[in-house]
């Protein structure tokens, strides 16, 4: 159950920051550079200048930090599943442990400690992105840089709002999973002990209400936005226009300029 709470990809938590001040096309922008460092960095250098970068980032956006370490403790088995995997499967290098017919050597350590530090890092930044805007925000920018593929009949502001309404369902819906593992549990249910596959077979009381829960959610938020007049982005407006300021551009020009860094780095 508490891993649940542990979600935090989908919330929003407002702020007076200068990472909640900036427009959310630029935070997208700014995203998709750093998640392109992530991807080439080759050595543990580059990877620990990143981690110091990320940490300032935390320490600009102003939020308590257990949220983001919180965010982590869904993706901790993955992780470790990582790391395992690559312990023993990549092989290479010198020998560090022999188990029987299993070694582990140094590449497999080397390049399972890569992809832990990579999926870490991303899981962050996601939820700094999430965590420091709205999700009104969210559907704003991702639409504004979606607008050039509606010239070839791409429904940017549908995509857009469908991606929004499905990121802040995320906390929502693992709220509602909460809610009804304590009901099943207040009733006698038994999740937690057997063997794997009873296990998920007592998951079955869990799902069936909660997909009835989603759908009735959606059916409910449809039902809302037809009562609003919604008719998706065609003549729409908006309360408040997006606008970028020097702080904006900024960010974007800091977020190049470290990939091509860490890109030169490399070579």
């Amino acid at each position: 159950m508490n891993m649940f709470k542990s979600i935090t990809i989908g919330q929003f938590l407002p702020g007076e920051s200068l990472l909640h001040r900036l427009d959310p096309r630029a935070k997208f922008i700014a995203l998709i550079l750093f998640i392109g460092t992530v991807f080439i960095l080759r050595t543990l250098f580059g990877y620990l200048l990143l981690g110091i970068v990320l940490l300032g980032l935390l320490q600009i956006s102003q939020l308590p930090l257990r949220y983001f370490f919180r965010g982590l403790r869904p993706v901790f088995y993955i992780t470790l599943f990582t790391l395992i995997v690559h312990f023993f499967m990549t092989k290479g290098g010198i020998i560090l442990v022999r188990l029987g017919p299993l070694t582990v050597e140094s590449d497999g350590v080397y390049l399972g400690i890569f992809m832990a530090l990579r999926i870490i890092f991303l899981v962050v930044c996601t939820s700094i992105l999430t965590l420091t805007t709205s999700p009104i925000a969210l559907a704003d920018g991702l639409e504004y840089l979606m607008r050039p593929l509606a010239k070839i009949g791409v429904p940017s502001h549908e995509i857009a709002m469908m991606m929004t309404i499905a990121l802040r369902f995320i906390p929502t819906l693992m709220e509602e999973s909460e809610k009804i593992m304590k009901a099943q549990l207040a009733r006698g249910a038994d999740l937690e002990s057997g063997n794997v596959f009873r296990r998920a077979k007592s998951l079955v009381p869990l799902l069936v209400p909660l997909f009835v829960s989603a759908f009735r959610r959606a059916d409910d938020l449809a039902v809302a936005m037809e009562a609003r007049c919604y008719r998706g982005g065609e003549g729409r407006t908006r309360m408040r226009e997006l606008q970028a300021t020097p702080l904006d551009y900024f960010a974007v020009f800091f977020s190049a300029l470290l990939l091509i860094a860490m890109a030169w780095s490399q070579v």
